[in-house]
């Protein structure tokens, strides 16, 4: 566990038990399961305390909660989640595909709630959206399934662009998914597509490098917490070499990113603590439907868009939800 980890879980654990003590009754743990790395998911972890306090739940207060950070090491998840469970968290909260999938092989009896882009039937996390069944729900943000519609904002802006390239993350359980959506939609409006993986900084380096040998003319970067994580390394190396490139998520375009379209992951990880609060006041997991984030945003970066010589055309600012100076 790292330092700053070990501080959080310890401070909260002593503030926590005089409440616990006084109540008679054990403070609940949230186990947070993690596929990205620390410090880079401050603003949606807020979020998703938020959504704990409308239930009436607080960090250090009433509830203790641990942190398990993968770091994009997606085959330390199934070790973390055992721990988890051993250490008997009331629920699992997991975010990312991942995450989700490791803790739902962890246990069938311990509460999980996860926020994840992947359809969560097709990924087997539930039986069905409405009657998720067992003990996991959660909240589904759509972002992977996008890749047709991201490929066709880029053909807006970059017409010209024949051969486009793909950033996947060969160890994402959803990387095939993408790459073939992706193709799809590509043969669909006569454009080729290049697939590039990177699952560590340095293959970022060596995909942007093959993108520039075989000319592609813009980029599509896969949704992926990895890539969510590393995405000012992305968004420098896409300046750098000039590329246009569209995003999964606003985050990417607000650090200097080209554009972006996908769901709100603050809106999702808000009710993801929201799911959290409702188990831990009595609610059961199978009780609990699918809650699907509804917010799309297409956010695009127009001092971005300068540097890189490209206009805009009006309907394109006009369908955007954002446009950031």
């Amino acid at each position: 566990m790292r330092r700053r980890e070990f501080i959080t879980l310890v401070g909260g654990t002593a503030a926590a038990w005089p409440l616990a003590a006084h109540a008679g009754q054990p403070i609940p743990v949230v186990g947070l399961l993690h596929s990205g790395a620390q410090g880079t998911w401050d603003p949606m972890i807020g979020a998703f305390r938020r959504g704990l306090g409308e239930n009436g739940y607080t960090e250090g207060r009433n509830v203790v909660i641990e942190y398990r950070w993968a770091d994009g090491q997606y085959d330390q998840l199934p070790a973390m989640a055992a721990d988890l469970v051993s250490r008997n968290a009331t629920v699992v909260a997991a975010f990312g595909p991942p995450a989700a999938l490791a803790a739902k092989a962890a246990t069938s009896m311990i509460p999980i709630v996860f926020v994840s882009g992947s359809d969560p039937v097709q990924a087997g996390l539930v039986a069905s959206m409405n009657l998720p069944g067992g003990n996991v729900t959660g909240v589904y943000v759509v972002l992977i399934g996008l890749e047709a519609k991201r490929l066709a904002l880029l053909h807006d802006l970059i017409p010209q662009a024949m051969l486009i390239g793909l950033l996947i993350n060969p160890r994402s359980p959803d990387s095939r998914v993408q790459s073939n959506a992706a193709q799809n939609a590509a043969r669909a409006v006569g454009k080729q597509i290049l697939v590039v993986e990177a699952g560590s900084e340095g293959e970022i380096d060596a995909a942007f490098a093959a993108l520039m040998e075989h000319r592609a003319g813009a980029l599509v970067v896969a949704a992926d917490v990895f890539f969510t994580a590393r995405r000012e390394q992305i968004i420098a190396l896409a300046a750098r070499y000039a590329i246009p490139t569209i995003y999964e998520l606003r985050e990417f375009v607000v650090v200097g990113g080209l554009m972006s379209y996908g769901t709100s992951l603050l809106d999702g990880y808000y009710r993801g603590g929201v799911y959290v609060g409702k188990i831990l006041s009595g609610a059961k997991a199978s009780d609990l439907p699918i809650m699907q984030a509804a917010k799309f945003e297409f956010v695009i970066n127009l001092k971005t868009a300068k540097a890189l010589g490209l206009e805009l055309a009006p309907g394109l600012s006009a369908i955007a939800d954002e446009v950031i100076e």
